[in-house]
């Protein structure tokens, strides 16, 4: 599929056609597939959510093209992980109000452990560590979702975006890197 295809169906869909929605869906299931199992492997063990429920969850919480406000292709897929993302918090959040005090873990985001308290409170550590990053540099939180959530390369984001590959990659630290400190902040008792 061309990338312009999916991007004449978004817009279709954001202007109401529900078929284009439908197409739209059956175009973007296998990669939405393929973010959905790449959130599923940083996820808790004791998640109840599968590769299919996460993506069809994410596509509820998406509206179905409702409420999409979408520039193009990249765009539509960093939304999507976004709404997984979300839906992942959203569980965790619920499973950790049930049950607390679980020991410590690592959360690797690209070869850098942070410790937080427990499996659900890492991505919830995550989740605020990227408010805060959203709020300080948005460019930064959404070149955070296109690589860590989405999983696109450098070279890919480096495209969409216009710049150079060296240009993703020294960013890419410096969201890492402020991640980093926002979840040991975070994670280190008072």
């Amino acid at each position: 599929m061309q990338p312009d295809d999916i991007s004449a169906l978004l817009r279709a869909a954001e202007g109401g056609d529900d078929a284009a929605g439908e197409r739209l869906f059956e175009r973007v299931y296998d990669e939405l597939r393929r973010i959905a199992r790449r959130q599923l492997r940083g996820a808790p063990r004791y998640e109840t959510l599968d590769t299919t429920g996460l993506v069809h969850e994410a596509y509820l919480k998406l509206g179905r093209g409702a409420a999409w406000s979408t520039r193009d292709r990249a765009h539509f897929y960093a939304l999507a992980a976004q709404a997984m993302r979300q839906v992942l918090v959203d569980q965790s959040r619920r499973r950790t109000r049930r049950k607390r005090g679980l020991g410590a873990v690592a959360l690797t985001l690209d070869r850098v452990d942070v410790g937080v308290a427990a499996p659900g409170d890492e991505l919830l550590a995550l989740d605020q560590a990227l408010l805060r990053l959203e709020r300080a540099d948005p460019d930064l939180a959404r070149l955070v979702e296109l690589r860590f959530f989405a999983g696109l390369s450098v070279e890919e984001v480096a495209e969409l975006r216009g710049v150079t590959g060296r240009t993703v990659k020294n960013h890419w630290r410096l969201a890492r890197a402020f991640l980093l400190r926002e979840m040991s902040t975070a994670a280190d008792p008072p």
